[in-house]
């Protein structure tokens, strides 16, 4: 990932009059399902300069899609002139918030550490630690390795009341599950509320946000501050995105879009941002972009005159690639997309974007000396021999988008991409990719 100073997309001015009223403009994108005392974080946020976190748990190598909220939430925030501190949690991933579905699986202290420093570099990415408002990495292993078991039920679990922890939403679920929940994941909510009250006495910390469905972990932090500090610091949910059928948002064949471009090639992101349907198009420029009111209000004209355009996907695609993967790689893909539909000279396409799109299409594995005919129909492109030679005579048959003329002549040595790859193409959409066994 590029450093947000080398990051143009990132770099939306601070005097933007959309960050005036910040409150009024994470509303207006869709940004907030629910907070403490709405009125008294507007004028905060108008008024003062506010230092604020959201967490990250390592129990992963990668940040998804629904970190991806959380993280431009962090940036617009700060360009409104507040001062974020991105945690990664080092002890909290150790053990994990509850999830419905059932316990976790407790990952090693090696693993949770390396991944500790993999989530860093992610949030720095997207997060400014120069200025005024300079950002600050946190870890909470850093207080909580030194905090004994005495300690925390003295001088912290006493804070807390089991009625109220076992009302919160996720707790109750578990309960009730023929699972069950067990005491480590139980007290998740404490180590999260604990959080909060060293950031706010360390770092004068008066804001915690993150997903809605962490809203229980999140006020448990709120309600700790008020008892052990004294203060009223706030609090804010973003909501859980979804798709306009109701469908969770940000999978892909059932598997999560992950910023790391090891686990999810940029080609692949681009193509899901692509794909994203008209009705759901304008929500996930306000949200996952820094286009302007004006802008997000013009590409949602062109979406109603014009759909089959699909300029805003476009532009989605373009911006949010651009956030996540940089300009350079953006364009890389973009010319790759071109060039596999024969708009651009396909031999520049590197290696990972072939893998990449032999994730998206039909594939097949022949040898060197495979035919025109074998490689349409191993790749399920035609369904016999015979309409593979149709196809051919019709002009209608492209390897590495050059037409076919000859039905059993093998393809050249040299046509291979990178030794590996041919790029099957029958009419103008159908595509599919052969690898050299």
């Amino acid at each position: 990932m590029t450093d947000i100073s080398q990051n143009p997309a990132l770099q939306t001015q601070q005097n933007d009059p959309s960050f005036a009223n910040i409150f009024q403009e994470l509303k207006w994108r869709g940004l907030i399902q629910i907070s403490t005392d709405e009125a008294a974080l507007e004028k905060a946020l108008a008024e003062e300069t506010v230092t604020f976190y959201c967490g990250f748990d390592p129990t992963a190598a990668s940040l998804h899609l629904g970190h991806l909220v959380q993280l431009l939430t962090m940036r617009r925030i700060q360009l409104a002139g507040h001062r974020p501190l991105g945690l990664v949690g080092g002890a909290t991933g150790l053990i994990g918030d509850p999830r419905q579905s059932g316990e976790r699986v407790l990952n090693t202290p090696e693993t949770v550490a390396g991944w500790v420093q993999r989530l860093q570099d992610q949030v720095k990415h997207y997060i400014s630690f120069d200025g005024p408002q300079a950002a600050q990495m946190v870890n909470n292993l850093d207080w909580w390795q030194g905090v004994g078991a005495l300690e925390m039920m003295r001088d912290i679990g006493k804070h807390f009341r089991v009625g109220t922890m076992i009302k919160k939403e996720i707790i109750a679920k578990r309960l009730h599950s023929d699972e069950g929940i067990s005491y480590t994941e139980f007290s998740y909510q404490i180590l999260q509320g604990y959080d909060f009250l060293r950031l706010h006495q360390d770092y004068g910390c008066t804001l915690q946000f993150g997903g809605s469905d962490q809203w229980g972990n999140i006020t448990s932090g709120t309600e700790l501050v008020r008892k052990a500090a004294g203060a009223q610091v706030h609090a804010l949910g973003t909501p859980l995105i979804t798709n306009s059928d109701g469908t969770k948002f940000g999978k892909s064949e059932g598997n999560a879009i992950w910023l790391d471009s090891e686990l999810c090639s940029p080609y692949a992101f681009y193509q899901f941002w692509l794909n994203q349907a008209d009705a759901d198009v304008v929500e996930r420029l306000k949200v996952f972009t820094f286009l302007t009111r004006a802008e997000i209000e013009e590409l949602e004209r062109a979406t109603a005159e014009a759909p089959f355009k699909r300029e805003a996907q476009k532009r989605l695609a373009w911006e949010v690639t651009s956030l996540v993967h940089g300009e350079e790689a953006t364009r890389k893909v973009i010319a790759a997309s071109e060039a596999l539909f024969g708009k651009g000279e396909i031999a520049q396409i590197d290696e990972s974007t072939l893998q990449a799109v032999a994730a998206e299409v039909p594939t097949a594995q022949l040898p060197a000396d495979a035919t025109p005919v074998s490689l349409l129909t191993a790749t399920g492109l035609v369904s016999s021999n015979a309409e593979a030679r149709r196809a051919i005579q019709q002009g209608g048959a492209y390897v590495n988008n050059q037409k076919i003329d000859d039905a059993e002549a093998p393809v050249p040595d040299h046509w291979w991409l990178h030794g590996t790859y041919l790029l099957i193409r029958r009419g103008k959409k159908n595509l599919a990719l052969v690898t050299r066994a």
